[in-house]
């Protein structure tokens, strides 16, 4: 068997290499043991173990390019290696940053507007170098109302997640109630009651809405010919379904959603000839063929 000849510059290079990383791993060991005893914190002991990690796997690396680089070579050639080194082991850190960059330049949200943006809905009370705050709404709770967590996106997620403004640009949005009556109900009154009372409701927002779409018409290619409410019908298994479809602005959607209903409940008991519908089971007896409802 050969023996190893030291004087390789190969040889002296993994040895060079093993001892680096015996001996950094020996230091980190005793700084861990350090941060162990003295911190008490559980959470600043478990970050300061964590950047320790951080800072050794960084110095080994800038050991090991020192060690098997060409010791003929300029100084650039270090600095590429740890330019490189510190681009991929900080990877996530510069898209954030270019993140909060974009968010900064292009203004796709602000403070104060109500976005979804990573499946999470909120709006935004904080814009930082590498994350954005938004107080939640949604989630266990209908009708974007706010659950009171505050949720933390990366800024990284601009390049990577679609993002939806609730308030920028055009803050309406279209919603829809939807109305079960009876086969047997006058459902053309029915829905001669819901019309009205959303046109009522919705008036002044029409206006507003026709004079911001023609706003944003000078800078997107968004055209709009209808502001005022649409009733649909469609035949429901139960009954005739009377779909309502109204602009509301993102932050009074719940609060005009119960006001119309409020509204169309009240009148709806004024009507004899209407009345809501609900899942029924109808069957036949093979005895008198007469009809029975259950």
């Amino acid at each position: 068997m050969e023996s190893f000849d030291f004087n390789d510059p190969v040889v002296q290079k993994i040895l060079f290499s093993v001892g680096a990383i015996v001996f950094n791993y020996f230091i980190t060991f005793w700084v861990i043991r350090f941060i162990n005893k003295k911190v008490d914190d559980f959470k600043r002991r478990h970050r300061s173990r964590r950047y320790t990690y951080y800072v050794a796997t960084l110095i080994t690396f800038v050991i090991l390019i020192l060690i098997w680089a060409d010791m003929t070579g300029t100084i650039t050639t270090y600095l590429g290696f740890l330019s490189a080194g510190l681009a991929l082991a900080l990877h996530d850190v510069i898209l954030n940053l270019a993140g909060w960059v974009l968010i900064m330049l292009r203004r796709p949200f602000g403070l104060g507007d109500r976005i979804e943006w990573d499946d999470v809905k909120g709006d935004v009370i904080d814009i930082r170098v590498f994350y954005t705050s938004l107080l939640e709404i949604g989630n266990w709770v209908d009708s974007d109302q706010s659950t009171g967590r505050i949720v933390h996106i990366p800024n990284s997620n601009i390049f990577r997640e679609s993002l939806f403004n609730y308030t920028r640009g055009f803050e309406y949005l279209w919603n829809e109630i939807k109305f079960l009556v009876t086969y047997e109900s006058d459902w053309e009154k029915a829905k001669e009651i819901i019309l009205e009372t959303a046109q009522q409701e919705g008036e002044k927002i029409q206006d507003l809405a026709k004079r911001k779409i023609k706003l944003m018409s000078k800078r997107y290619m968004i055209k709009y010919s209808k502001f005022s409410p649409i009733v649909y019908l469609d035949i429901a298994d139960s009954g005739v379904e009377i779909t309502l479809r109204y602009l509301t602005t993102a932050r009074r959607r719940r609060l005009v959603e119960s006001r119309i209903s409020e509204i169309i409940l009240k009148k709806f008991a004024q009507e004899s000839e209407i009345d809501f519908a609900y899942p029924t089971t109808r069957f036949y007896t093979t005895e008198n063929r007469e009809a029975k409802n259950v």
